[in-house]
């Protein structure tokens, strides 16, 4: 097998992820970061961030020679990469639209230090025309630029990335996008080469439509809450047709994360800009919003027995505060939205997540007490509210929890628990589109 040598700049979730992971394939990788404790700590081996296998890939890596890190993407470049990866942050900026300031600054820093026939490769998520303007940028005509998207879910990059649905890969040189092509060729994934902009449509494209489908299933969850007809039932018949299949069928909370709520947006940026009304999508994030406070309505009728009873003072303990079970990633999370919502209504919060130790600091957790585990945050609540998917709820000892607090509801807003369980703890459970 052909080795690579390879740069990969930032080494969060998707950096590190495709830094260790191509490591673990054979190619000779450096990581680089702004950050000079994290890269001490990921050169001892440590790493912070929560992800099934990837300490053990890093570790895996270092000790095979194959896995370095280095602080600026400037010392990267000077090892004299064949293909450089670009994996720094593109979050929503004003509008909605996607700040490239850090892609922008690294290909500034680096553009006079490529070497001839390096690949410098657009792997965050960008909006079209991004592949475009790094060219710009450059003023390379010996430096080629493609887009290379990633589809990994936090919780299982690893896995996603080892083992992906398929590789996308976009250029307007095709020698350079078959050389990124070639770097994942172990994988045996089917491969879509294309031009920038396509490529870089595509991840835009499959987030806006996996958002779309859980706004769907949620309203549909509302519609089964209104007719008395079961959710569960209702996505299994659906999940059984191949067109359909049955993921993302779930309802919960909404949806957040740090990529969907930015594509959506950015999504209506690209759209607006094309004079073109994407109205699916802006109805997507309505009902997505329309859900996070449907679930506050779900509660207040719970505790309050009254569709405009007043939570003020109310005490309510919250079963999950990450976006999603696995990770211990807050951005855009779901949990928090809704927690923001009813301590806009008046509500004391406690919360408990397997993912967060109390003392940790971030700013939406500012008005939630941070308990040490489910039954501190149960205890004299008036209702349990479980807003993140972790397994671990499940085999909660239900009858201990009935004893800690005041009134004996919860609100699964994920459907997450077994109704019958719940209720011979003594339990009222009260679910999502379900009965």
């Amino acid at each position: 097998m052909f080795v690579r040598r390879i740069a990969v700049i930032g080494t969060g979730y998707v950096g590190l992820t495709t830094g260790a992971c191509l490591a673990s394939l054979g190619h000779d990788v450096v990581c680089a970061d702004v950050d000079a404790d994290k890269i001490k700590r990921l050169t001892a081996g440590e790493v912070d961030i929560l992800e099934p296998g990837l300490a053990e890939l890093v570790a895996g890596g270092i000790a095979a020679g194959r896995l370095t890190f280095v602080l600026g993407a400037a010392a990267a470049v000077e090892r004299q990469p064949e293909v450089m990866f670009l994996c720094v942050p593109t979050p929503m900026g004003v509008g909605g639209v996607a700040d490239l300031s850090i892609v922008e600054s690294v290909i500034e820093e680096t553009r006079d230090l490529l070497p001839s026939g390096c690949v410098v490769v657009n792997k965050s998520t960008v909006p079209v025309g991004t592949a475009e303007r790094t060219e710009e940028l450059l003023v390379r005509d010996d430096v080629a630029v493609v887009s290379n998207p990633e589809f990994l879910r936090e919780g299982s990059a690893v896995y996603d990335f080892l083992n992906p649905d398929r590789i996308v890969v976009g250029g307007s040189k095709q020698d350079a996008a078959e050389r990124v092509a070639a770097l994942y060729s172990r994988l045996g994934a089917p491969t879509v080469l294309t031009d920038a902009p396509s490529a870089e449509l595509v991840k835009y494209a499959a987030n806006c439509f996996l958002a779309m489908k859980l706004s769907y299933v949620n309203a549909v969850a509302e519609l089964c809450d209104r007719l008395g007809a079961d959710i569960t039932d209702v996505t299994e018949g659906m999940g059984y047709d191949k067109r359909i299949g049955q993921a993302f069928l779930q309802p919960g909370p909404g949806w957040g994360g740090s990529c969907l709520p930015k594509d959506t947006s950015a999504m209506l940026q690209l759209a607006d800009a094309a004079d073109f009304e994407f109205r699916l999508i802006r109805a997507t994030i309505d009902t997505n919003t329309r859900q996070r406070l449907r679930m506050v309505e779900k509660i207040r009728l719970a505790v309050t027995g009254k569709k405009g009873g007043s939570l003020s003072h109310v005490k309510i303990g919250l079963l999950g505060l990450t976006f999603k079970a696995g990770t211990d990633d807050l951005r855009d999370s779901p949990a928090l939205a809704v927690a923001a919502l009813l301590r806009q209504a008046g509500a004391t919060l406690t919360g408990y997540d397997p993912a967060l130790k109390p003392g940790v600091t971030h700013p939406d957790l500012n008005s939630i007490t941070i308990a040490e585990d489910p039954y501190q945050a149960a205890q004299d609540a008036e209702a349990l509210i479980v807003l993140t998917e972790w397994p671990e709820f499940r085999s909660l000892d239900w009858p201990r929890l009935a004893g800690e607090v005041r009134k004996p509801i919860v609100v699964d807003t994920r459907n997450l628990l077994d109704p019958a369980v719940a209720r011979r703890a003594g339990f009222e459970w009260i679910g999502v589109g379900k009965h």
